[in-house]
């Protein structure tokens, strides 16, 4: 059977679902899933975002800090590492600098 899948994942991403000795630690298949989910969100929220910059926060970085809090929320539905990644994809898609994102706020997921 051959595998057609035809988006590439990052292996940024991929460190999210590897353990020490760079083994998946998740099925690839929700891997995959997963990181569909997470890049979809990631390019949603850039619209968000621009509205956010050029209306209500100026500061690049704060913006950035308020969507990272609001992804570490459990209604959000992404693990700690998921919303850190997200953060980081959104600051890539916007040309911004990603802050430091404080990871002892985290919450385990």
């Amino acid at each position: 059977m051959s595998d057609d899948y035809q988006i590439h994942i990052p292996p940024s991403f991929f460190a999210i679902y590897t353990d020490a000795r760079q083994r998946l630690r998740e099925p690839l298949a929700t891997v995959r899933a997963r990181y569909e989910v997470c890049e979809d969100l990631a390019n949603h929220l850039v619209q968000h975002a621009q509205l956010l910059h050029h209306v209500e926060v100026p500061s690049e970085e704060e913006i950035l800090l308020r969507i990272h809090a609001g992804l570490n929320s459990p209604e959000a539905g992404v693990s700690a590492a998921e919303a850190g990644w997200i953060v980081q994809r959104l600051a890539e898609l916007l040309g911004w600098n990603c802050p430091p994102l404080d990871h002892r706020t985290h919450r385990s997921g």
